[in-house]
This record gives C-alpha cells, structure tokens and sequence, in this order.
C-alpha cells in the first residue's frame, strides 16, 4: 500500500507564552483554546495549520482517523493535578486540570474542531519512533473506511513544546510516508 504525506507541519515553543502568542498570531476565534491544557493546545495549532485550507474541514468525516504519539503521555497535568491532591490539610481537586490527566484527550479536541468521527488512538513510547509512527498508520488503513490518517508527535512536559503533524493518504504526491521520510521532516 503506498502512502503519502498531503501535508505536515513541525512546531516548537519555548514555553506556554509562545504558544499563545502563536495561537492569537493565527487570528483563530476558539476561546475554547485557553481552558486546554499545553499538550491539547499544541495539537490544536497544528491542527489548525494542516486543515485550514480544508473546503469540508467541518462536514463530520468518519473516514478520517487519528493516531498520536509522545513519551511523557499527560505528565505535566499529571504534576499540576497532584499537587491540588497531595496535602491532606489542604486537599482541593481540580475538575479543571483532571479533564486532561489522559493524554488522548488531545485527540478529542481536535477531533472536535474539526468535526472528525473516525478511531483515534494515543501511543506512549520512549522516543519519536518512525517505525512505530508509520506501521501504527498503515495498520488503520486496512479499515476499508479510512481514507486518512492524522498522525502526531506531540510533546509537552517540562521544556519540550513540540509537535509534528502530518495528514497521510493515499493520493500521489511528492512526499512518500516512509520512515525516513518522517525523520527527516521531524528533524527540519
């Protein structure tokens, strides 16, 4: 099966100021965006770059699915929901942070924007894995109704503010999906 890359898109923040900045940059009307924690936030952008010139970007797809992958899952929410648990003297929960404690939470605010109804899944691995990357999105196109795949890295925890997104499918184009393909567009 030959796959392609219809377009891809690498972003990387040096910290949450920089990706709000970047957010009112795209001149994007989504208030939504500010309650997001930092992983969906970094998703979103990207989501918004690959799908803006998208003519059906909000006629509901289920054709479309979504894989993404990272290796601190929703460790810096994770960290701050803690924190709000830890002292028993000073015990306060927050509703608004535990909505992000799982990392495919992402997945459903984009998946929401966007109006995509397909699988989406969410991979935690150890580093950015191409092999990984590729074979996972090769697997969702023998559903015979997958006619496109978004996949992602995206990395927020600690000083990584990192995403690579990349819509596949399979009309010819002069970007081949291979795994050297990906770590070259990752690492540019």
């Amino acid at each position: 099966m030959d796959l392609y890359i219809k377009k891809h898109i690498r972003l990387s923040f040096k910290n949450s100021a920089e990706i709000t900045k970047y957010y009112r940059s795209l001149a994007v009307d989504y208030p939504k965006f500010f309650k997001m924690d930092g992983l969906s936030k970094l998703g979103f952008l990207a989501s918004e770059i690959i799908f803006k010139d998208d003519e059906n970007r909000f006629v509901p797809r289920e054709d479309v699915a979504m894989v993404c992958f990272n290796c601190s899952s929703s460790l810096d929410i994770d960290v701050q929901y803690q924190t709000t648990i830890r002292d028993n003297e000073n015990y306060f929960p927050s509703p608004s942070l535990f909505v992000y404690t799982l990392p495919n939470i992402v997945t459903g605010e984009i998946a929401i924007r966007n109006s995509l109804f397909g699988e989406t899944s969410f991979y935690i691995c150890k580093k950015f894995d191409a092999r990984q990357m590729v074979g996972t999105v090769k697997n969702a196109f023998l559903d015979k109704t997958v006619s496109a795949v978004l996949v992602a890295w995206i990395e927020h925890f600690e000083d990584k503010n990192e995403v690579f997104m990349a819509l596949i499918d399979n009309e010819k184009s002069n970007l081949e999906f291979t795994e050297k393909q990906l770590i070259i567009l990752y690492n540019n």
